[in-house]
C-alpha cells in the first residue's frame, strides 16, 4: 500500500480513538483530526513521546505512525514543553464549538498543530489568529502554516496582543487570572476556553493533583454578561503574562476550598459578596449564581 494512503487510514483510526478517549461524539472534530498531519508540526523524527509518570521515550524511528496515539510529543523537552494531548484538545474544541466562518484566537499556538485543526474546523471562510510567546516556536508555526491562507501567526504576549473581535479565544497555557484583553475581545456569543492552574497544576499526571491544581472553564459572553462553566481538569504549561504572585496564592486557596465545578458566572466588578465568589481577583471574580 502507498505509505500516504496507509497514513490516511491510521489518522482516521487515531481520530476515532482520540474522540472516544475524550468521550466526544463530533464528526466535524473527528474529520479535522483525521485530516491534519501531526508529523508536519513536530520537526524531523525520531520523536520523544511522553509516557506514564512523565518520562520521554524515543520512537523507534522516524515513521509518523508513532505520532498517532493519544500522547504528548516533545517540542522542547528540556522545558517539558510538548505538543499537547489530543484527547484533551478534542474535548476542549468540542466545548468551544468552532463553526464555519468564525474567527478563533489561539493563545499558545506552539508549532501550530492544534492551530491547523482549528483552521480546518472554521474552514476557508473562517480564520485563526495564532499567538505564541516563544519567538522560535512562533517562527516554526509560521513556517508550518505558510500554506494555510486563513491563519495568521503573531509572536508576542497572548495576554496583551491585539486581535479583531473573536468568536473563540482558545487558551493553551495555565493562567491564574483571565486577561482583560481576552474578555474584551470576545464577540457577543463568543467563547473563551480558559485553563486556570495553581503551581500544583503543571506537569502532574496524577489525576488527584490535576483535579486540585488545574481547571478549564468555558466563559461565554452575552452582551455585558459572562457565563462560566467548569469543563475539565488540566495540567499544562504556565501562561507567560497570565500569572502573578497574588492571584497564584488566591487560586491555590480556591482549589483547596473546592467548589470550582459549581462556578456559573464571571463578573467584572467587585460588587459580588464573598459567599458567592469561588475566586476573586482585582476587579473580577468567578462566582456562583
Amino acid at each position: 500500500m502507498d505509505p500516504q494512503a496507509e497514513l490516511r487510514i491510521i489518522r482516521a483510526a487515531y481520530a476515532k480513538q482520540v474522540l472516544a478517549a475524550a468521550n466526544v461524539s463530533n464528526a466535524h472534530i473527528a474529520g479535522a483530526f483525521a485530516s491534519v498531519r501531526r508529523e508536519d508540526f513536530l520537526g524531523p523524527g525520531p520523536w520523544l513521546v511522553r509516557r506514564l509518570f512523565g518520562d520521554y521515550v524515543p520512537t523507534p524511528d522516524a515513521d509518523p505512525v508513532y505520532l498517532y496515539t493519544d500522547d504528548l510529543v516533545a517540542l522542547v523537552p528540556e522545558r517539558r514543553l510538548n505538543n499537547g494531548q489530543p484527547s484533551l484538545h478534542a474535548h476542549l474544541m468540542h466545548q468551544a464549538e468552532p463553526a464555519a466562518g468564525e474567527h478563533v484566537v489561539h493563545v499558545g499556538t506552539g508549532t501550530g498543530y492544534y492551530t491547523a485543526i482549528l483552521a480546518h474546523l472554521v474552514g476557508p471562510t473562517g480564520r485563526v489568529t495564532g499567538i505564541e510567546f516563544d519567538a522560535a516556536l512562533a517562527a516554526r508555526a509560521r513556517t508550518n502554516l505558510a500554506a494555510s491562507a486563513n491563519v495568521e501567526i503573531i509572536a508576542g504576549d497572548g495576554t496583551q496582543a491585539s486581535f479583531d473581535a473573536a468568536d473563540i479565544v482558545y487558551v493553551n497555557a495555565g493562567c491564574t487570572r483571565p486577561a482583560a484583553r481576552w474578555l474584551d475581545g470576545l464577540a457577543d456569543g463568543g467563547r473563551l476556553i480558559l485553563p486556570m492552574t495553581s503551581d500544583q497544576g503543571f506537569g502532574s499526571l496524577t489525576p488527584a493533583r490535576m483535579a486540585h491544581g488545574g481547571a478549564v472553564f468555558r466563559i461565554r459572553r452575552s452582551g455585558a454578561d459572562y457565563h462560566a462553566a467548569w469543563i475539565s481538569p488540566v495540567a499544562i504549561i504556565p501562561c507567560a503574562g497570565g500569572r502573578d504572585d497574588a492571584s497564584e496564592r488566591a487560586l491555590a486557596d480556591a482549589f483547596v476550598r473546592g467548589g470550582w465545578q459549581d462556578v456559573t458566572r464571571l463578573y467584572r466588578h467587585q460588587d459580588v459578596p464573598d459567599r458567592r465568589c469561588w475566586l476573586r481577583g482585582d476587579g473580577w471574580c468567578l462566582a456562583y449564581d
